[in-house]
């Protein structure tokens, strides 16, 4: 494609000093090959103004830049106010706009984007619609799937997947959109038929700074992305009018919102509900009728889930009985609540938990269950928020029987610190600390305890509990790996559950 042909898509179209062929859009100095156009794009930790030597070294056939001071001598490029709303806009052009004439629903929030994503997802099905899923654990459609890098990729990456999933087959798109993909403009060259807000609370704080920022880039989904055009006309924001930033995310809205939630009477939201061990039961209540629906999931949490994902069915103009169905007929999501078999009588649970708002989410529905004893295992990521490591230790010390602190994923930081943070918010409860070696199945009080190693942690959770217990591995969920230093080693929760329980010869 020409590069003329490209920059059309920016307002105000750059003046351009040459029209080359370009072969492929590269934002990675080290991935440029002959052809390419590189964009340099100013990041957290690296500025690509300082690659573009590289870059034309290697064969960049142009260059999109930011500050001209550092155009490259001998190729074209072209100076833009910001390079990273440039990638997404000409990553669309370039790969054909796949989202422009298949519905896309865009779900943001601090807690349950996975989760309203399958929810979803089985509606479209149900209505006759395959759709793909960007999120999170997978990048799919049907049986084909990529990994997951990244909750919603950069934009290049983004409109590549994209242009695949629909070659594939895909008439319909739900993905996840997050906080940082929004804040740097990774979905701006999406074409956005609904976006749905369930929830805001405290994270990603050490990117953001303050919650303010981090409602802001929320914010933009709605105010920016969601402006109704001429090719779609009828875009429509679906917020969860409990939450307390939902109403001024409903003002912002360039669009008509569709509200959720169970307080007062929005449009779209359930009666009769009864949560319990065995699921979520009720009526559905929509501007399309009602419909009674049961649902294997657990807990209050996944209710709003579910009316977050019959919003968007709702706004989508779905089949009421397509919105049931796809309720009905979901499962399960890999590492949200995720149970691991066993012949002892221990309900297991993997759960992706990994902020105050969304564990404790989490431990008020186990806590619901029966009155059984909680063990739960859980730690917090190293190089990431801080502040909501107290936060963690807290909820899990308030809920639990026994509080297992132990890494998650450290990075490079050292493990016993992050540990002494989390501990920090539990010490306040008065609760005892125990050395591991004195828990056994017969203890009868309540405390917690700390196990560096995630591995041993959960073998000392498997040997702890008893027919009747519930333990929760929480903060890492779907994930198959443990990132220790700058190594990424395979670990996985459910696989280390099911090894201890086998050497405990059950």
């Amino acid at each position: 494609m020409k590069l003329s042909c490209l920059t059309a898509a920016l307002a105000p179209t750059p003046p351009l000093s040459a029209d080359p062929e370009i072969t492929e859009l590269v934002y990675d100095s080290r991935r440029v090959t002959p052809g390419a156009l590189f964009f340099a794009l100013k990041g957290v930790a690296a500025d690509g103004h300082r690659f573009i030597s590289q870059a034309a070294a290697a064969g960049a056939a142009a260059v999109v830049l930011e500050d001209p001071a550092f155009a490259p001598a001998g190729i074209p490029w072209c100076a833009v106010p910001d390079a990273r709303r440039a990638l997404a806009r000409l990553s669309s052009a370039f790969y054909g706009h796949p989202t422009a004439d298949i519905p896309v629903v865009g779900i943001t929030g601090t807690n349950g984007k996975t989760t309203t994503t399958y929810l979803v997802e089985a509606m479209l099905a149900a209505a006759g619609i395959p759709a793909a899923v960007i999120g999170t654990v997978s990048y799919r459609l049907g049986d084909f799937e990529l990994p997951a890098p990244n909750t919603t990729p950069e934009s290049a990456d983004l409109q590549r997947i994209l242009r695949e999933l629909v070659g594939r087959g895909a008439r319909g798109v739900v993905m996840e959109v997050s906080s940082h993909a929004l804040e740097q403009r990774r979905a701006d060259g999406c074409r956005f038929d609904v976006g749905v807000f369930t929830n805001l609370t405290p994270e990603h704080l050490d990117y953001h700074h303050d919650m303010e920022s981090y409602r802001a880039s929320k914010q933009r989904l709605f105010s920016e992305l969601l402006v109704p055009d001429s090719a779609k006309p009828l875009r429509r924001a679906v917020i969860n009018r409990d939450d307390p930033a939902g109403a001024a995310l409903a003002v912002a809205a360039a669009c008509p919102v569709i509200t959720y939630g169970l307080q007062g009477a929005p449009p779209v939201t359930a009666r009769d509900t009864d949560c319990s061990v065995a699921g979520i039961r009720g009526v559905l209540v929509t501007p399309a009728g009602e419909a009674p629906f049961r649902s294997e999931m657990l807990g209050r949490f996944n209710l709003y889930n579910i009316l977050a994902a019959a919003g968007a069915g709702t706004a989508l103009g779905l089949p009421l009985d397509a919105i049931r169905s796809g309720i009905e007929r979901h499962r399960k999501v890999p590492g949200r609540m995720e149970r691991v078999p066993n012949e002892r009588g221990v309900t297991l649970l993997v759960d992706y938990a990994h902020t105050g708002d969304a564990l404790e989410n989490v431990l008020k529905t186990i806590c619901d269950l029966d009155g059984r004893r909680v063990i739960t295992v859980f730690g917090c990521g190293g190089d990431r928020d801080r502040t909501k490591r107290p936060v963690m230790g807290a909820v899990a010390g308030r809920y639990s029987t026994l509080a297992v602190i132990t890494s998650d994923n450290p990075r490079t930081e050292n493990p016993a610190a992050i540990i002494a943070e989390v501990r920090a918010g539990i010490l306040p409860l008065g609760l005892r600390e125990y050395f591991p070696e004195e828990l056994s199945g017969d203890f009868t009080g309540t405390g917690f305890t700390t196990v560096e190693n995630r591995r041993d942690a959960i073998r000392l959770a498997v040997r702890f509990s008893r027919p009747g217990d519930i333990v929760l591995l929480a903060g890492k969920g779907h994930e198959d790996y443990q990132i220790i230093g700058a190594t990424k080693h395979h670990f996985d929760d459910r696989e280390e559950a099911a090894a201890a329980f086998r050497e405990e010869g059950i």
